[in-house]
Order: C-alpha cells, then sequence, then structure tokens
C-alpha cells in the first residue's frame, strides 16, 4: 500500500514563505509525474506544480515565480518551496503521484495553507 504524507503546511503572514514536503512510504514503480494540487473553499481543485521523470516542470501562471518545485527521487520525496505568498494561496494543498504504465494516481491526505496578516 502506497501512502503520501504531506508536512509543513500552517499559518503565515503575506509576504511569507512557507516548504511543503511530502513523502512516500511503499513500493512505486516508475513515477511519471509528482507535483502538488490546492483545494480553497468553493472552487475546484486546482494543479499548482508538477515535476515529470525527466525532470521537467511546469507551474500554474499564478505562482510563477514564487513557487519552486523539487524532488528526492531517492526518497521518493517532492517539495514545495513558497514564497511571497499571498492571501490567495490559502488552500488545502496535497501531494500527488502518478505512475506506472497505467497511470496510477496516488494522493495525500492534504495539508493547510493559510495566508493572513
Amino acid at each position: 500500500q502506497v501512502l503520501l504524507v504531506e508536512s509543513g503546511g500552517g499559518l503565515v503572514q503575506p509576504g511569507g514563505s512557507l516548504r511543503l514536503s511530502c513523502a512516500a512510504s511503499g513500493t512505486i514503480f516508475s513515477i511519471n509525474a509528482m507535483g502538488w494540487y490546492r483545494q480553497a473553499p468553493g472552487k475546484q481543485r486546482e494543479l499548482v506544480a508538477a515535476i515529470r521523470s525527466g525532470g521537467s516542470t511546469n507551474y500554474a501562471d499564478s505562482v510563477k515565480g514564487r513557487f519552486t518545485i523539487s524532488r528526492d527521487n531517492a526518497k521518493v520525496a517532492v517539495y514545495l518551496q513558497m514564497n511571497s505568498l499571498k492571501p490567495e494561496d490559502t488552500a488545502v494543498y496535497y501531494c500527488h503521484v502518478n505512475s506506472g504504465i497505467y497511470e496510477s494516481d496516488y494522493w495525500g491526505q492534504g495539508t493547510q495553507v493559510t495566508v493572513s496578516s
């Protein structure tokens, strides 16, 4: 059984920074991509950032230049460095892994990020 465990969420003032971490337990074969999604109250879940097996990355336009995604292949871990946080970044952030030829999806339980003064 694969579990993704996120950490690093919390309350931060506008302009502040947070670093989210996600570590996988269990065996995941052939990771295609790892990433972060978020869901704000009353809104749909949206992709924040993703990193593919070859190392290429993509970001939501709203976070470009402020957020950086990285990974540790040896640990099957993915990170999201969030700088210059804004109130509109407030959401539950979910770790996501897609793996295998059948593109299986795995999700973490979510971690709350609140940006408020």
